[in-house]
């Protein structure tokens, strides 16, 4: 299984999609003047859940995540960028690898903060699993 390296070099890039870029507000912080961890475990999942509806055509659900450290704290005022990208397909579920990553406040320094792997479930109207149709081709261009 393709899984997502939290510690990653400083200096490497975001693997995979922007799908979620969003500011840290006031709002979002601890005691501490961080943003909470949930947040961030919040912006992932809708990225996911972005990422799992476009490649299952249609609802999916989380029902799972591998281990996850937060290396770096995110700020009031950083926009939180979350990378995705599918890294493996079942006959009804899915890994997504999420990546998180933070630009800080009025700079263009970007550094990763935490990743995971998240496990989506395809489902249909009545919420139950449902396959997950092939992958479209991709055109062939002349």
């Amino acid at each position: 299984m393709d899984r997502v390296d939290a510690d990653a070099q400083p200096n490497s890039q975001p693997l995979g999609d922007l799908t979620v870029r969003t500011i840290a507000m006031p709002a979002d912080t601890n005691a501490n003047g961080d943003i909470f961890g949930g947040w961030v475990l919040s912006q992932m999942d809708q990225a996911g859940g972005i990422a799992g509806v476009d490649r299952a055509q249609g609802r999916v659900v989380t029902v799972a995540l591998d281990a996850m450290t937060f290396i770096r704290p995110v700020r009031v005022g950083d926009v939180l960028c979350v990378y995705t990208r599918v890294v493996q397909v079942g006959r009804t579920s899915m890994k997504i690898a999420v990546e998180a990553w933070a630009r800080r406040f009025c700079t263009q320094i970007r550094e990763r903060v935490t990743a995971a792997t998240f496990t989506f479930v395809a489902i249909d109207e009545a919420g139950r699993p449902r396959p997950i149709p092939p992958e479209p081709e991709a055109p062939v261009r002349p």
